[in-house]
């Protein structure tokens, strides 16, 4: 179980670095400033950066089998998983919005994150519940 957590777990770093990739080229950190509601590089980054972190936790912990560094991947988990949701109603009340012609259509004034595909986004977020459930799963002693 401890395994196909970490498979999954970078499967889900890999779709969140494609999505970085994109906020990053459709101009994210130089639309930090602007009116609106959008996903902030604070928000962003430190999404990122407790994933990663929460990730390296679990390379320790499958080297050293600590159960203290597994709790506390989990819990990063957690905080991810809430941050996680934030940008995620971001970018569909977004979306909605669009839709609903309330927002400009020019692709110059859409918020970075709207360049995400909806595939990504969708296996991002399957994955990433994937891997909380298979991290709680193994910190629990199923599959020992």
């Amino acid at each position: 179980m401890k395994w196909a957590a970490l498979v999954v777990w970078i499967l889900t770093a890999g779709g969140g670095f494609i999505m970085l990739g994109l906020w990053l080229r459709h101009g994210g950190m130089r639309q930090a400033r602007e009116s609106g509601r959008r996903i902030r590089p604070p928000l962003l980054f430190s999404h990122f950066l407790l994933a990663a972190t929460g990730l390296v936790l679990w390379l320790i912990y499958l080297a050293n089998d600590s159960d203290t560094i597994k709790w506390i991947a989990f819990a990063l988990l957690l905080v991810v998983a809430g941050l996680g949701f934030t940008m995620l109603g971001i970018w569909t009340s977004r979306r909605r919005a669009a839709v609903a012609g309330a927002a400009s259509t020019a692709a110059e004034s859409l918020p970075a994150e709207q360049h995400f595909p909806v595939a990504i986004v969708t296996l991002h977020g399957l994955a990433a519940a994937t891997t909380l459930v298979l991290v709680f799963l193994t910190n629990i002693g199923v599959g020992d």
